[in-house]
């Protein structure tokens, strides 16, 4: 996986773990789930192979489990990798599928199967998966019908666990798309581009909320306790104007001469700032800062950098404070 590529680079620490042979020894529950959700997606700079290969794998893992666990499987999936090896056989012609064709006939033989090992599968896989592609698919016919739907009586079904509930992730999501489609709106506005606000800002934006039917008084209250001020939960809805967030930090940017770490760092501060409008200062010291500074910003600026860096950010979470 190649590290400068902007996708990958978002899960450094991931792939470093596994990119040591070591961590594949033991792997844990919680490390196959990382494999799953953070590292199967990803893309490689390996050449894609085909889905014929990748199903002959399959086949030969069953088989294999099949013969280690002694069930009943195994006969039918042995007769599958003996019926693919005829097939093979077939293509005696093609120069690949030749160059195996003495294995290729072993293989269909009894002899070869009895007190047929693990490692000998294994060793099936390997020479025959990169063969099987040659295999011509078979037509298949299409199978016709002719039947006629029945209706039954109807009745009314009552679905109380979809989205219809009111809840407040539902009215933290409408108010989202109202606010965003509503950036006029003067409270919204300041929020968006990062201007003070007032008590009676954030009072009209609760009444233009209400009257719109975005949600209840008790959700707006909610909101409120979850958070610091009403005024920073719509801030996190609605984020920042992308100029506006560079050019709040255009000055420190101009101070000194930066690397590309240091680059990279700042724009993504920037780019949490368009998206959830505010960024705790803890957060420069968890993914997706630590992917690009394992210990946070202190390993690639200055203390007094740091401090600038901090002291913006609470600057900037300010405005959403209702003055």
């Amino acid at each position: 996986m190649n590290l400068d590529n902007f996708v990958v680079r978002a899960k450094r620490r991931t792939i470093e773990k596994f990119a040591k042979q070591e961590a594949w020894e033991k792997l844990s529950a919680k490390d196959r789930q990382e494999l799953a959700n953070e590292i199967a997606s990803l893309p490689t700079q390996l050449e894609r192979e085909s889905e014929e290969a990748k199903r002959f794998d399959l086949l030969v893992l069953k088989l294999q489990l099949a013969l280690l666990g002694k069930e009943p499987a195994y006969e039918r999936l042995r007769d599958q990798v003996i019926k693919i090896a005829g097939l093979l056989e077939e293509k005696h012609t093609i120069p690949m599928v030749g160059k195996q064709m003495s294995y290729i006939q072993e293989v269909q033989t009894e002899e070869w199967w009895q007190d047929v090992t693990v490692p000998m599968l294994e060793v099936i896989r390997r020479r025959l998966r990169d063969l099987v592609q040659f295999i011509e698919k078979k037509e298949r016919k299409p199978i016709y019908t002719n039947f006629e739907d029945e209706m039954g009586q109807e009745s009314n079904i009552e679905l109380t666990d979809f989205v219809g509930q009111d809840t407040f992730e539902r009215f933290r999501d409408k108010a989202r798309a109202f606010l965003r489609k509503h950036l006029n709106i003067d409270a919204v506005r300041k929020l968006h581009t990062n201007e003070p606000l007032s008590s009676g800002d954030l009072d009209d934006l609760e009444r233009v909320l209400t009257d719109n039917k975005i949600g209840k008084a008790e959700y707006i209250d909610q909101a409120k306790q979850e958070n610091e001020s009403f005024g920073i939960f719509v801030r996190t809805l609605v984020g920042l104007d992308r100029e506006v967030a560079k050019g709040l930090f255009n000055e420190f940017l101009a101070s000194t001469t930066y690397n590309a770490n240091q680059i990279e760092f700042i724009n993504l501060i920037i780019n949490q700032l368009v998206d959830h409008g505010i960024v705790d200062v803890g957060l420069l010291y968890e993914s997706p800062f630590t992917d690009i500074s394992p210990t946070g910003p202190d390993a690639l600026f200055t203390s007094e950098q740091v401090n600038r860096i901090m002291q913006l950010l609470e600057e900037i979470k300010s405005t959403a404070l209702a003055a």
